[in-house]
């Protein structure tokens, strides 16, 4: 665990909010990347409940086991739509799968790739873009500095974290992006205590 990183942004009086009742987050690696990339593409634009749902059932599929992407091409797309899914997430999926045994989306191939050559080989596969490889890179690789600008959720966080306007969504991402750049090289755990603490927000008002 990197508690550099905790004792750093935790001291910082501009995110005292963040870590009031927060523990260290661990980063860890996942060994299967198209996996990663499957719950990633499923997860965009659900609920965290929702999407554990399909989840399941993904997985249930095949008996409860990783599937490989082999398993994943001879899934009918049919049988994708009766878990939930929508056609494009379905052929999303798909692509991934296909992309992994064509390329190949090893861990240790991945690994051994700067981000920006991560997002120029992944984001070749149609229906993963920047969120899903950011998703990625943060915890399925372990990158300790990745800052997710387009995320609703942060925009959220630090509008009402830093009192800034988001009326104008095109400064708010500016704006945002520049005040991440002083808590660099530890944005990803930024990220990850903003989502924690937005979530914190919502759930008070709804059950206040």
């Amino acid at each position: 665990m990197n508690s550099a990183y905790y004792l750093r942004l935790s001291a910082d009086p501009l995110l005292a909010k963040l870590f009031e009742n927060s523990i260290p987050y661990e980063l860890k690696e996942k060994a299967n990347i198209p996996l990663a990339l499957y719950t990633s593409i499923m997860n965009q634009q659900l609920s965290t409940k929702v999407a554990d749902v399909i989840y399941k059932r993904f997985i249930n599929i095949y008996g409860g086991l990783e599937p490989t992407p082999q398993q994943v091409i001879d899934t009918p797309v049919e049988q994708f739509r009766a878990i939930g899914l929508s056609a494009a997430k379905a052929g999303y999926i798909k692509n991934v799968a296909q992309f992994a045994i064509d390329q190949g989306l090893d861990l240790e191939q991945l690994k051994a790739m700067n981000d920006d050559d991560i997002y120029k080989y992944v984001g070749t596969i149609k229906g993963v873009g920047k969120w899903t490889i950011h998703i990625l890179l943060m915890f399925s690789l372990g990158r300790e500095d990745i800052f997710i600008p387009d995320d609703l959720g942060i925009q959220n966080a630090m509008a009402m974290l830093f009192g800034l306007d988001k009326t104008d969504r095109k400064k708010l991402r500016a704006d945002i992006i520049t005040l991440s750049e002083q808590w660099s090289p530890y944005r990803t755990y930024l990220c990850v205590h903003l989502w924690q603490w937005i979530n914190q927000q919502q759930s008070t008002k709804t059950t206040g």
